[in-house]
């Protein structure tokens, strides 16, 4: 049996006669017929009375009807999910994201995203970098999204977004706040609120200190940028920090500014060593497109 003589046998038993069958299929009533015999010799069982010309459909043709109305809709839904994945419409992304991405620069690029893609799956998980490339290489995600400080993994494929440079967070009436730019002799005595050690971007912020030669004071440790951009507007302390953290604060009560030395990396997307599916590439461009409101904003150069 084949598609065809399926829909001939449904269009039989929706209509109720073969002139009716043709109709409905757009197609001549001896080419139902020879479906209708092909398919009932296919079956191996009666499926028509047969009475002057005339067809009926048997008991067993209205149980079977069923099976086969299922069987068509299958077929259907195959062929609606083919044209979907073909358009980029339908699939799934997982993302794992540093945690200061996912509150600021994912939020616009799905929602964006989903809008022109309204029947793709998207699930978010906010990770430090180490676990990001964890998921990367056990397959729990499909594209990551961190920075590159000092990051050397031939495992992975990297593709840099857009470059980022450190800004100093401070509170809006902080003695400091006067200058656009901060040389880092300058925050010598101040009390620091910073992200806890191991993280790439505390890492580098502790290299340069020691290079300055004098020891900050740190006031509170914190995982996220987030719970450190709400310390600062608490006057905790100052921190030097993501330029994301801009987009995270109460601008009447924090202001960043530019610090010298200058701390630079990468915005990236890493992806296992593969090419990316359709939809991928959908998202990769939604994440592009978002880079000049970000470049506006100071979070990106």
């Amino acid at each position: 049996m084949n598609l065809r003589e399926l829909e001939s046998f449904n269009a039989f038993m929706a209509h109720g006669s073969v002139t009716k069958a043709a109709q409905a299929m757009n197609i001549s009533q001896p080419m139902v017929s020879r479906l209708l015999n092909s398919f009932e010799k296919s079956v191996g069982f009666q499926l028509f009375n047969r009475k002057r010309n005339q067809l009926s459909a048997t008991r067993e043709a209205h149980q079977f009807h069923g099976t086969v109305l299922r069987s068509l809709n299958a077929f259907r839904e195959v062929e609606t999910q083919a044209r979907a994945i073909a358009n980029d419409q339908l699939g799934a992304i997982r993302i794992a994201a540093q945690p200061i991405y996912v509150d600021t620069y994912l939020l616009d690029v799905v929602a964006k995203f989903k809008t022109a893609h309204p029947k793709v799956s998207v699930s978010i998980t906010d990770t430090g970098l180490e676990g990001m490339l964890d998921m990367i290489s056990n397959r729990q995600c499909d594209l990551g999204i961190g920075i590159t400080l000092d990051l050397q993994d031939p495992d992975f494929l990297v593709t840099p977004l857009a470059q980022s440079r450190a800004v100093c967070l401070m509170p809006v009436d902080h003695r400091l706040a006067r200058f656009e730019t901060i040389d880092i002799d300058l925050l010598r005595g101040e009390d620091f609120v910073e992200l806890s050690i191991g993280s790439p971007l505390r890492t580098k912020i502790d290299y340069i200190f020691q290079i300055a030669g004098w020891p900050r004071r740190i006031a509170v440790e914190a995982r996220t940028i987030r719970t450190i951009s709400r310390l600062v507007e608490q006057n905790v302390g100052i921190s030097v920090s993501d330029p994301f953290a801009a987009l995270l604060v109460d601008t009447d009560k924090v202001v960043a500014r530019t610090l010298t030395p200058t701390i630079e990396w990468d915005v990236a997307l890493f992806t296992a060593s593969r090419e990316l599916s359709a939809v991928e590439k959908s998202f990769l461009a939604f994440l592009r497109a978002e880079l000049p409101s970000l470049r506006a904003s100071g979070c990106i150069v």
